[in-house]
């Protein structure tokens, strides 16, 4: 800066309204010098300098940025009157700039450090701004009044703070006026007059309002569905980061919603709404990739599953532990299966906490053992609330002795209370009147709710139907329909019902035998884990019924047998070895 120029700056700076006047002109050629001019302005007791200079501070115009010293210019300015300053007040407080940090000794370069809203500052100039009619204001007083602290709310008056801003054309305050409209709307003139604010804070570029007209347009909130337009809307606030519009952008693409499917783009958005933090994008993902129909990826599953249950997302938390159980990520790791099944549960998730009162029951966890999580107090409270699904499974918690001393006889409470609307607890009851556990024993009223669990499609009550023909307990036997209610669980992939078709055709009913038959059933059942259907393959191959004999693939059976821990088989394996094929079983 040459001599004239500092001479004339200098000169200027004795009076304010000629340093005002001078570092207007120096704005854009000379920011620096012009923000010296300002600041003597506004010492000088120009107000509205004490507005700019907080402004070129806010902004590091001609000065490093400070948003605290633009605070305390705003405030100077604030104090006479000013009411664009109270707002820019307003917005800083709001964004974590709090009153005492404009009242303690902070340097120009000291670290900033910025923490919650300060919302009773924000309050205190929102008020008089509001008041004087500045729309921006009034948005923000709304939205104190909304969604501060429970002792700022005044619903009524953030409406009508809201009502006065969009009256102004505020985009801010269409949008929240458009909010306060759909919460009270149940169709007519108040719902169209939400979607016109949302419209016009729409048209003046607002992310939220976007995303809310996404969800106006899918899900026909006013009119019909429209998935085509709440795709364009969810573009819009997707390229503007906001990450539910990206998760729902995502999945509109994924399933070709509103368009073709782009299975590619609508991963991609999914994943850059999972990578911001959004959890349930997250959880999608991972179960995209552990579900889905292109080829699974268990890795990538568990770490979207893993991200998403970290964050709190429950439902996350037990698809991974189900992974982890079904060994899937690793060998089956029911420990690990715990943890993700125990975070799930104690977040509310019944799916979960049935999973871990299986765990514990199957005593699969020595740490469940150890530290049993309270899985029957869950239950029991539910329970306690009219939930019958809780009531059920807090019976068998009490039936089996899971997390609690065994009660037969509250389990049977319980038990009755779900069993009006729960099909696996008419099930269950059912089992309870067939063995005397808790009541006494009939097989007659067994029949009656196994039936009726069965006819609303419960396997485990259909075989017990069959058992209970097959024997004449509580009705009369009837082999045959014994075998059709068999084979219709068997055809369902029930392996003791193969098992039992297998006895069936075997002989010694009131039935026919058919030893091809019985031999193929038996095969079916050991596909799908019968462990006696083992021992009876292996007798059928050495003895050679229903086919060819073999003693060496009986032989195999036998030793399959025996690693499964059944009995008999190894001391009929001792025959084979012996060379005495011809034993008893043989000859039955």
């Amino acid at each position: 800066m040459n001599l004239i120029a500092r001479s004339l700056d200098l000169a200027a700076s004795y009076s304010p309204k000629r340093a005002h006047a001078r570092a207007q002109r120096l704005s854009e050629v000379a920011p620096e010098r012009a923000f010296g001019l300002f600041a003597a302005a506004a010492l000088s007791g120009d107000v509205e300098a004490a507005f700019t200079v907080g402004e070129r501070y806010l902004d590091g115009n001609g000065v490093m940025r400070h948003p605290v010293e633009a605070g305390r210019w705003f405030r100077r300015a604030a104090q006479a009157g000013h009411v664009h300053a109270q707002c820019r007040l307003v917005q800083l407080h709001l964004l974590g700039v709090s009153k005492a940090a404009l009242e303690a000794n902070i340097g120009l370069f000291e670290q900033l450090v910025q923490g919650l809203p300060d919302y009773e500052a924000a309050l205190f100039w929102a008020r008089p701004a509001a008041e004087a009619g500045a729309a921006d204001a009034q948005a923000m007083l709304a939205y104190i009044l909304s969604s501060g602290p429970l002792e700022l709310r005044d619903f009524v008056a953030a409406s009508e703070w809201y009502r006065k801003s969009a009256e102004q054309n505020c985009p801010q305050g269409h949008l929240g006026y458009a909010i306060v409209l759909m919460q009270k709307a149940e169709g007519g003139e108040m719902a169209s007059a939400a979607r016109a604010s949302l419209s016009q804070a729409a048209g003046a570029g607002l992310p939220v309002a976007h995303y809310l007209l996404g969800l106006v347009a899918e899900e026909g909130l006013e009119t019909a569905r429209d998935e085509a337009k709440a795709r364009e809307h969810y573009e819009f606030a997707a390229q503007a980061g906001l990450v539910n519009a990206q998760r729902k952008l995502g999945l509109l693409l994924l399933n070709g919603l509103g368009g073709p499917a782009d299975p590619f783009n609508g991963e991609t958005w999914l994943r850059r709404a999972a990578l911001e933090g959004d959890s349930e994008a997250a959880a999608l993902l991972g179960s995209i990739y552990a579900l889905g129909d292109q080829p699974r990826n268990y890795a990538e599953a568990t770490r979207w599953l893993r991200a998403a249950a970290e964050a709190g997302h429950s439902a996350a938390a037990h698809a991974l532990g189900k992974l982890h159980l079904a060994g899937d990520v690793t060998a089956g790791d029911p420990d690990e299966a715990a943890v993700w099944f125990k975070r799930a549960a104690a977040a509310g998730n019944q799916g979960a906490q049935v999973d871990l009162a299986t765990l514990m029951r199957d005593g699969d966890v020595a740490g469940l053992a150890k530290e049993p999580p309270p899985v029957h107090e869950w239950f029991e409270r539910s329970a306690q609330e009219g939930d019958p699904v809780a009531a059920f499974n807090y019976a068998v918690c009490l039936a089996d002795g899971v997390g609690v001393a065994r009660n037969e006889d509250r389990a049977i409470f319980w038990l009755r209370r779900a069993a009006n609307s729960v099909v696996a607890a008419q099930y269950w009851y059912g089992r309870m009147l067939a063995t005397g556990r808790g009541v006494s024993k009939n097989d007659a009223e067994a029949v009656v709710w196994f039936t009726r669990a069965a006819d609303a499609g419960n396997i485990e009550a259909l075989v017990a139907l069959a058992e209970h023909r097959l024997s004449g307990l509580g009705v009369p036997r009837d082999d045959q329909l014994a075998k059709s209610l068999f084979l219709c669980a068997a055809q369902k992939g029930h392996a003791g019902a193969m098992f039992a078709l297998g006895m069936l055709y075997g002989g010694g009913h009131d039935l026919e035998a058919d030893h091809v038959e019985a031999r193929r059933w038996f095969i079916r059942a050991t596909r799908c884990g019968h462990s006696m259907a083992v021992l009876m393959l292996a007798r059928y191959r050495v003895c050679g019924i229903g086919g060819r004999q073999s003693i060496e693939a009986g032989r195999r059976w036998y030793m399959r047998a025996v690693s499964l821990g059944i009995g008999h088989a190894s001391e009929e394996l001792a025959q084979i070895d012996l060379a005495l094929p011809a034993n008893a079983e043989c000859q039955k």
